[in-house]
C-alpha cells in the first residue's frame, strides 16, 4: 500500500483555521455557560475559571482571525490559547483538590442516598472496607484525577498539532498573502 502524499499548505491552513474556529466557540459556548451557572451559584472560583477558560477560547479564534488575515503570528496565540487553556484547568484541579469541602462530600452522599446509587456505594465502600464519605471523597479525587489528565493529553496534543502545522500553515499564507 502506498502512502499518500503530504497535504498541500494551503490544505493545512482550512483544517488548522476550522479546527481552531470548532475548538474556539465550543470553548467560548461551554466554558460560557458554566461561568454564568457558577456565577449564578455564587460560586467565584468556578466563574473565574469558567472566565478564563472562555477567555482561552477567544484566544483561540483571535489566532484564527490573525491566520484569515494572513498573519503568521496566529499560530503563536492557536498555541498559547492552548497551554493556557491547560495551565487554567491544571490550576483548578489543585485548587479543588487542595480545598476539599467535606460539604461538598456531604452533598453527595445525600445526592446518593436519594436515588439508588446508594446501594451499590454502600457495596463497594463495604469492599474496600471504606467509609461512605471516604469512598465518596476517593471518587471526588478521582473525578479531577481524570480531569487533569484528559486536560493534558487533549490540550497537549492540540498545542503539538498547531505546533507541527505552523511550517506548512506560513507557507500557505505567504503563498496567499505574501510576507507578515
Amino acid at each position: 500500500m502506498s502512502k499518500s502524499p503530504p497535504l498541500l499548505p494551503d490544505e493545512v491552513l482550512r483544517r488548522v483555521l476550522r479546527m481552531a474556529h470548532l475548538d474556539g466557540t465550543g470553548l467560548l459556548v461551554v466554558a460560557g455557560a458554566f461561568a454564568l451557572v457558577s456565577a449564578w451559584y455564587h460560586d467565584t472560583t468556578g466563574t473565574v475559571v469558567g472566565l478564563v477558560v472562555a477567555g482561552t477560547g477567544a484566544i483561540e479564534l483571535h489566532g484564527a482571525g490573525l491566520l484569515r488575515h494572513g498573519r503568521e503570528r496566529g499560530v503563536n496565540w492557536l498555541i498559547a490559547s492552548q497551554l493556557g487553556l491547560m495551565g487554567a484547568v491544571c490550576a483548578y484541579v489543585g485548587w479543588q483538590l487542595a480545598h476539599i469541602d467535606p460539604a461538598v462530600i456531604a452533598q453527595f452522599a445525600a445526592f446518593a442516598d436519594a436515588g439508588s446509587a446508594d446501594d451499590a456505594i454502600e457495596r463497594y465502600a463495604q469492599l474496600y472496607h471504606l467509609t461512605k464519605a471516604e469512598m465518596l471523597q476517593d471518587a471526588y479525587v478521582g473525578f479531577y484525577e481524570i480531569v487533569f489528565a484528559l486536560t493534558v493529553i487533549y490540550q497537549g496534543g492540540m498545542t503539538i498539532y498547531y505546533a507541527r502545522r505552523r511550517a506548512r500553515v506560513i507557507t500557505a499564507l505567504r503563498e496567499i498573502h505574501g510576507h507578515d
